[in-house]
């Protein structure tokens, strides 16, 4: 059975990929959907084409990565593509987060980093020549981000994880691709905050967009996907400026 398996499924990056999915590659059996908030999968499953298995669950919690992985072993399918989608952010400086929530910036860590990379772990197995990993970073990877410190951070690390699988994976053709995006009309800033930053909202990129360049990046087997001339100059900046310049910038905004 051939699969594709979304996480963060219920809104977003990860919805847009499932119903793009849905349209680009009949070839798939079934699309297994991830995320906590099942009543949005149900209503995604109900607009599909192609047969859709909902998984309504926590990514920080023990007991779906167990059930997840005992389901795999029984099932053995061949996953054709996983995407990490599932994540969150939060703006404001690390002291200003911890006040209003002493746990949440250790959750931003658990779920961007450390459930992403369970994730992809448990499903290494049941991966095959031709097959991909699309991985959810940012383009707050490309260097530190004061008032967005944990974040930024987090996003670092898919970015260094994901190249690094991509060129471990290479000898089983397995493409691995680290898709950076930037400001993107989501529910992400519902949570993270609003946005203010002019430049910023001038850049807002729309997720099918961003989804469909991810898509054919990876079928190119690019290992960075980058939407939008601002986030790709801002990957060339990242590159030839000191970072500390690049934060008192940054600062000034």
């Amino acid at each position: 059975m051939k699969i594709a398996v979304v996480t963060g499924a219920s809104s977003g990056f990860g919805m847009e990929f499932v119903k793009q999915l849905n349209h680009c590659y009949r070839s798939l059996d079934e699309i297994w959907v991830i995320a906590r908030r099942g009543e949005r999968l149900c209503c995604l499953k109900d607009r599909l084409q192609i047969p859709v298995r909902v998984f309504e669950g926590d990514l920080l919690e023990d007991s779906f990565f167990q059930k997840f992985e005992q389901l795999l072993e029984g099932e053995h399918p061949d996953i054709r593509m996983l995407v990490n989608s599932a994540g969150f952010g939060k703006s404001g400086t690390v002291e200003q987060i911890l006040q209003e929530d002493k746990e949440l910036q250790l959750r931003m860590i658990s779920l961007n980093c450390t459930a992403l990379t369970r994730m992809t772990i448990i499903c290494l197995p049941y991966l095959s020549k031709g097959s991909r990993i699309l991985q959810l970073a940012s383009a707050a990877a490309f260097c530190p981000q004061a008032g967005f410190s944990v974040y930024s951070a987090t996003k670092s690390y898919v970015l260094s994880f994901s190249r690094s699988l991509g060129e471990e994976l290479k000898e089983r053709g397995i493409i691995v691709t680290a898709v950076c995006p930037g400001p993107s009309d989501t529910e992400f800033f519902r949570v993270s905050g609003e946005l203010t930053n002019p430049l910023k909202r001038l850049t807002m990129a729309k997720p099918s967009k961003v989804v469909k360049k991810a898509l054919r990046d990876s079928r190119k087997k690019k290992a960075v996907s980058v939407y939008g001339i601002p986030m790709r100059f801002s990957r060339i900046t990242s590159k030839l400026m000191p970072h500390g310049f690049i934060l008192k910038i940054m600062n000034r905004h």
